[in-house]
């Protein structure tokens, strides 16, 4: 009787009838050949019948994993050992291999649900059949090895990667059918989209109020008019609805659970899933990642049961807007709110590629008070996914499927963002919601000022006595901590507010109570039952923080200005507080006079700065051209970016500005610079509906990311080399084999002379581990020789010890010791006298060029510096790459540099500043060192010691990460630069001497006449603070928070067009 085995070849099981019977037909084959435990081997393509388990489990077993392959005969089931030739199992329809990754990609797709399917038999969904068909059909009449849906992968996956345009796609596309006529391809990059989209997850389109006030979704779906303010739900023409119902506004949501399973769906990130556990720091003083910090263990103990399974997920939640149109003119704000897993490491996780876009919330006007109308449909599920979770498949696990839970561990947003998720504003006198109600504030010309800053300060320290901050001492302790049930006991009474921005309903202008405080509402986060206990929940991000800081900073150093902090109205205020004296404006003539202050630079050292910033070069790959960001006239910097605004703060701010302002004001700016440094759009296709356009490339995009992690044979996201990658190199014996480069520029030769020579090869068996006995018998010797008394024995040894270490290992070799390997006695032989030289090479992923070639080049990486034995570091320029050969092919490549004088007279450091003079040359004999050994440096003219002082600068590279190795060898560490950690120590001199005023120039004419609005005030009875915040009207206090709110909304406008590429959240390889 011949079994029917085609069924086993089926891959789209989930709807497949002929595979639902041939399996129930195996099973009831199998049945009467179970053990006395009633089990039996499982022939899936995990357990290769290497595996028993019950009867009932080989169904979910063969259904998920699929049936193995090569099981022809089936002689553990039933069928006896001689079939006939009708037993034997076809390979994949279509002649199409089973190596075919995209086999492996269904499979991993269908199986996410796939218990849900052997529960209720085969599926009538028919989501996967185009699918199937591309993968069964050969791309071309006799090429097997490709399938058509390989190659239109793999062919999308390009276009991504190098931003081919829509048009150039389908030029391709035509291009192809042209050359070969019987190929099997999509006509159009249309076409090849709605394919990709069904290995998508999808998302779903939620109509939205006009005026935000209600989502139409689940009670709300089937109305068409807003339950709040009455408001069609349709665009109307003419006042009437006309053809195709249009909404107004339309959310796009991307459901949270089938992502999460999908993470788990392949075994290439499920092992991942589990890192936090596995790889968390065994220091306890040591934090690279939030698994180590406080909130996070707190979370735990108070929640053990979601604890107890490392599998379950914690994410973080980051939200803010971004125009999609670039640096055009038009005012838009789009809001994505973007969600990462960190479960993974801290390397992988906040990868774009793992970043999952949740909500896509439409504009043109900024959510606001109204975010949580949007955040209703993610609230929903995260409570769905911590309540009841979801039954996932492991690929992972041999326990196969896992209930899943998550859960929502904080927020990382900007602090006006901050202000629309958390519900406390961040505008008024009560801004600060740490302060939360002891906010020390005031009210100043145009705005409010917060001050109070030292009363953080020791009840002792001498600053709190200084009358130069705000004209009083200051005798506040610090403020109060809030503890979780004062909290909630502050938002059960804040008022519920309607939302919208209906000018009669949730747009009308709200006065809070005082008994409100500054809380506008209660957060929809509060709605998950564990958000209250969580101690840490909102967390600011400190690069946009940064950025903000550095250009008010470099604003009122440059007199920019649209970006200092210098107004006048400033200066009227220090008349107002009675301080700073010097710099009040006042009265000649006819004109109002601005005297010049010391913290903001004159024209001569406006120019010198900027040429400073214009004459840094950076080591490659570590920053932008900051050259291009200097005004033709020197006079400012323009269009700088967060990450330009990091390395100005931290590496650049310090050094250009020391010589061109007082000590005193210097010290403050290398203090603010060190504080930052120890903290530490392209999916838009359809300019007319920006919002849909982003959700369907991002839908498009995330298929093809997954199918990306089964591609070894093509470059992907993630097996793209690094741009200094240099390669796998070959474990060796001796350490010293291991010093290997990936060369770069044209090879070259060298004669070295004997001296040379000699002191290359000493130096590269002198800095041999393995040959330390060796070294330490040659001492011995040479004291037994020469006596202990000898004064030239370090000489003796160096000059000898090579022909020694030869004769030596020959000796051994002759006589056959075991001990002599090949390497160790290639490495006792003489290199050749002509060495191999390059100009530039990759070693450990850092890229070094030698100096005469970096002198040419924009960026700079001839830096090089080496720890010497005890605390002190030695600095140096690269000045050749050498690569010697040795017997039997192996070879060392040695750094031949210039090294520069590091005594107390060539290098200082001040204020963790190091500098040294690059004229004192040292060790013109000892120039070597191991290519491995070279740590990178870069240096930074220091304008104030003169022309040969150079600052020297550490660079911790963007593709090494300091990380220790707990049995985690199996996973690469390249990923992102880490902060600096060293201890802040700056001298500040006395506060109460320090006179402000410019000394080269007096006044600075303000471009206005004197009138009795310009003149000014020294009445102090208009100014305000925190004691008298409570004497202000209503309606006072409401004209202090539209002006606040005037302000946010233009300062968010200008950075929503600045910052572009800093806000896109497509997979991108920009910082």
């Amino acid at each position: 009787m011949t079994i029917d085995k085609s069924w086993t070849t089926i891959r789209r099981r989930g709807s497949s009838t002929e595979f639902w019977n041939g399996l129930q037909h195996f099973l009831q084959m199998a049945k009467p050949f179970v053990n006395d435990r009633g089990f039996i081997k499982c022939p899936c393509r995990r357990c290769l019948n290497n595996a028993s388990h019950q009867l009932e489990d080989l169904e979910s077993h063969i259904f998920r994993n699929s049936f193995m392959f090569g099981y022809n005969q089936w002689i553990h089931h039933g069928e006896p050992a001689t079939a006939n030739a009708g037993t034997t199992v076809p390979g994949p329809s279509g002649g199409i291999p089973e190596t075919d990754e995209m086999f492996d990609v269904l499979d991993d797709i269908i199986s996410e649900d796939a218990d849900e399917d052997a529960v209720r038999g085969p599926s009538a969904n028919d989501q996967y059949d185009d699918l199937f068909a591309a993968l069964r059909s050969e791309l071309h009449p006799g090429v097997s090895s490709f399938s058509s849906l390989n190659f239109l992968v793999k062919l999308m996956h390009l276009k991504v990667l190098n931003k081919w345009t829509n048009k150039s796609f389908d030029e391709l596309l035509k291009l192809l059918k042209l050359a070969f006529p019987k190929i099997d391809l999509v006509e159009s990059h249309y076409e090849a989209k709605k394919l990709m989209t069904k290995m998508g997850l999808g998302y779903s389109s939620i109509h939205v109020c006009k005026n935000d006030c209600a989502l139409f979704w689940k009670e709300n779906s089937l109305k068409d008019t807003c339950p709040v303010c009455s408001e069609s739900r349709w665009k109307l023409h003419s006042g009437k609805r006309s053809g195709k119902n249009v909404p107004h506004k339309v959310l796009r949501y991307f459901p949270l659970g089938p992502r999460l399973k999908r993470l788990f769906a392949t075994s290439k990130t499920a092992k991942l899933m589990q890192w936090h556990s596995t790889g968390k720091s065994k220091d306890n003083d040591v934090m690279r990642h939030p698994v180590d910090g406080k909130s996070w263990q707190e979370f735990d103990k108070r929640h053990p049961q979601f604890a107890s399974d490392v599998r379950n997920v914690r994410l973080g939640l980051a939200a803010d807007g971004f125009n999609p149109f670039g640096n055009m003119s038009l005012s838009y704000s789009m809001w994505p709110v973007v969600l990462t897993t960190y479960n993974l490491p801290p390397w992988i996780c906040m990868k774009a590629e793992y970043l999952m876009l949740s909500l896509l919330i439409p504009g043109p006007q900024s959510p606001g008070k109204d975010m949580d109308v949007f955040l209703r449909p993610l609230i929903d599920e995260l409570k769905e996914l911590w309540v009841n979770g979801l039954d996932t498949r492991d690929a992972a696990s041999e326990n196969g499927v896992f209930r899943m839970r998550a859960a929502l561990l904080w927020t990382v947003n900007d602090f006006p963002a901050r202000s629309s998720l958390s519900g406390w504003s961040g505008q008024g006198y009560r801004a600060c919601p740490t302060c939360n109600e002891d906010t020390p504030s005031m009210r100043v010309i145009g705005k409010t000022a917060y001050f109070g800053h030292r009363r953080f300060l020791p009840t002792n320290h001498h600053w709190r006595s200084n009358l130069q901050f705000d004209g009083r001492t200051e005798r506040k302790r610090p403020p109060r901590r809030f503890s979780t049930a004062d909290i909630l006991e502050q938002l059960r009474r804040v008022k519920t507010a309607i939302p919208g921005k209906h000018p009669n309903y949730g747009g009308v202008k709200r006065k809070r109570g005082d008994d409100e405080l500054n809380w506008r509402k209660k957060s929809i986060f509060y709605e998950l039952p564990y958000w209250a206990t969580i101690e840490l929940k909102y967390n600011l991000d400190v690069m946009h923080i940064e950025k903000n800081v550095c250009d008010s900073l470099l604003g009122t150093l440059l007199g920019d200005p649209h970006k200092s902090k210098d107004t006048d109205n400033a200066r009227r205020d220090l008349a107002k507080l009675g301080i700073r004296h010097e710099l009040h404006l006042f009265e000649d003539g006819n004109k109002l006079m601005k005297p010049a202050a010391d913290y903001t630079f004159s024209e001569a050292n406006r120019r010198k700065f900027c040429r400073f910033i214009r004459s840094v070069k950076f080591p490659d790959g570590f920053a932008s051209n900051l050259s291009k960001n200097v005004a033709q006239n020197d006079s400012r910097l323009l269009g700088l970016k967060s990450h330009d605004c990091h390395v100005i703060m931290q590496r650049l701010l310090p050094v250009g500005c020391r010589s061109l302002v007082n000590k005193n004001i210097w010290s403050t700016i290398v203090e603010l610079c060190t504080f930052f440094k120890q903290l530490l759009k392209d999916y838009v296709r359809n300019a007319a509906k920006p919002e849909g356009s982003i959700a369907e490339g991002y839908v498009v995009d995330e298929a093809l990311t997954f199918c990306s992690r089964y591609f070894d044979d093509v470059e992907t996201r993630f097996n793209r080399p690094d741009r200094n990658d240099d390669g796998i190199h070959p474990t060796r014996q001796l350490s010293v084999f291991e010093s290997q480069c990936k060369p770069l520029g044209k090879q070259s030769y060298v004669e070295l002379d004997n001296n040379d020579r000699d002191n290359a090869e000493f130096y590269i068996l002198n800095n041999s581990p393995e040959l330390e006995p060796y070294l330490n018998e040659h001492k011995q010797e040479l004291h037994v020789r020469l006596g202990e008394g000898c004064l030239n024995i370090k000489e003796v040894h160096r000059t000898e010890f090579a022909g020694w270490f030869f004769e030596k290992i020959y000796a051994m070799h002759r006589m056959q010791a075991p001990e002599v390997t090949t390497e160790l006695l290639s490495l006792s032989s003489k290199t050749n006298m002509v060495v191999s030289s390059y100009p530039a090479c990759i070693v450990n992923g850092v890229r070094f060029v030698t100096h005469d070639r970096d002198v040419r080049l924009r960026t700079q990486n001839s830096g090089v510096s080496v720890p010497g034995t005890g605390q002190e570091m030695f600095y140096g320029q690269l000045q050749q790459i050498l690569e010697f050969s040795y017997l039997n092919g192996f070879s060392v490549v040695l750094f031949r540099c210039k090294w520069f004088k590091c005594d107390s007279k060539h290098m200082v450091t001040e204020n963790n500043i190091t500098s040294i003079d690059i004229n004192g040359e040292a060790y013109k004999d000892d120039q070597f060192i191991l290519a491995s050994q070279a740590k990178h440096v870069f240096y930074v003219a220091d304008p104030s010691r003169g022309p040969n002082w150079r600052v020297v600068q550490h660079v911790k590279h963007r593709s090494i990460w300091d990380i220790t190795d707990d049995g985690l060898s199996d996973i690469d560490l390249l990923q992102h630069n880490s902060s600096s950690n060293f201890t802040l120590f700056v001298d500040l001199g006395n506060l109460q001497e320090i006179n402000l005023l410019r000394r080269d120039q007096d006044v600075i004419p303000i471009v206005q006449p004197v009138t009795n609005a310009s003149r000014p005030v020294t009445d102090d009875s208009s100014f305000l603070n925190d004691a008298d915040e409570v004497e202000l009207s209503d309606e006072e206090d409401e004209s202090v928070e539209e002006y606040a709110d005037e302000e946010t909304d233009a300062e968010t406008e200008i950075d929503t067009e600045e910052d572009d590429d800093d806000r896109s959240y497509h997979a991108s390889d920009s910082d």
